[in-house]
């Protein structure tokens, strides 16, 4: 078993990190919020740290699960970042969704500090990470990736390395973008189904056995009929990743219109006061509509 630091307790770091914990490593944790990483420690034990670096001094792998590409900086750089703390030879594991820019030059930073950078963003959400399912799409140099493997198993169901530093970040993209499109899609498709004065379960129970079906539509039809939003990740953190997406497809020379539309339509229930509410919340935009 390794001794290992975990930065970042939200609704995805908490469990993961529990899951590490319980499955017999050592595990120190940090969180901004310092009464988060006290709770976590009477939940499943272990150590919590005042700072970054302390939670990673003398650990083999420094795993993250924050919010942006400044708060991913704010742990990894500086005084009381844990690269100050980590060994020669330690991995840092990152399951932020960020853009693949600051990864590379985070994979820098840490290569200068003769310690290895994972990209290793996450899909599955709240439930995957509580259930140990999540899909994790990794970047970096192969046997840093193959040390930290059996870490990520811990909480994983598919953990694959795509390609070198910054391609974990790119395949997440390709992740929210097909998930755009889907939720749009499904939101339309249930709407119609209301004008119609159908019913909208009989129709899923359908179309969900053929070529309709997908994730989206198994796990978040009957909330969106019950006009129930508090199940998943939410809009302003989609709106973020979006904006990564959209920002990188001008970089590479990819076209993303209805990636682009979507992001609008998200904007446009952010206006609704739904920013906390989950992605399937796009309904909500066409029952407003009329």
């Amino acid at each position: 078993m390794a001794k290992l630091a975990f930065l970042g307790l939200g609704v995805m770091g908490g469990p993961m990190a529990g899951h590490l914990q319980k499955s017999g490593h050592e595990v120190t944790v940090y969180n901004r919020t310092a009464l988060k990483a006290e709770d976590w420690v009477k939940a499943y034990g272990g150590a919590s740290a005042s700072t970054p670096r302390a939670a990673s001094e003398g650990a083999d792998f420094v795993m993250a699960c924050v919010g942006n590409d400044d708060d991913l900086r704010s742990v990894c750089l500086g005084d009381d970042g844990a690269f100050a703390g980590m060994q020669a030879g330690a991995i840092f594991v990152d399951h932020t969704t960020v853009s693949a820019a600051v990864t590379r030059e985070l994979y820098a930073a840490a290569d200068h500090a003769q310690i290895s950078f994972v990209d290793a963003p996450i899909s599955g959400g709240q439930a995957g990470a509580e259930n140990a399912q999540l899909s994790i799409m990794c970047g970096g140099d192969q046997g840093a990736f193959d040390r930290a493997l059996p870490v990520m198993e811990v909480y994983s169901k598919i953990c694959r390395r795509i390609g070198d530093s910054g391609a974990g970040q790119m395949t997440k993209m390709c992740n929210q973008i097909a998930i755009a499109g889907l939720v749009q899609g499904l939101s339309e498709a249930l709407h119609f189904a209301e004008k119609a004065g159908l019913d909208g379960r009989a129709v899923v129970e359908v179309i969900s056995q053929g070529a309709a079906g997908s994730w989206q539509m198994a796990n978040r039809y009957e909330t969106m009929l019950d006009d129930e939003f508090d199940h998943g990740f939410a809009v302003d953190w989609m709106r973020k990743d979006l904006g990564i997406c959209l920002g990188t497809s001008d970089e590479i020379g990819a076209s993303l219109p209805v990636t682009a539309l979507v992001d609008q339509f998200y904007k446009d229930v952010q206006k609704l006061g739904g920013g906390r509410w989950d992605t399937s919340s796009l309904i909500k935009r066409l029952r407003a509509m009329g």
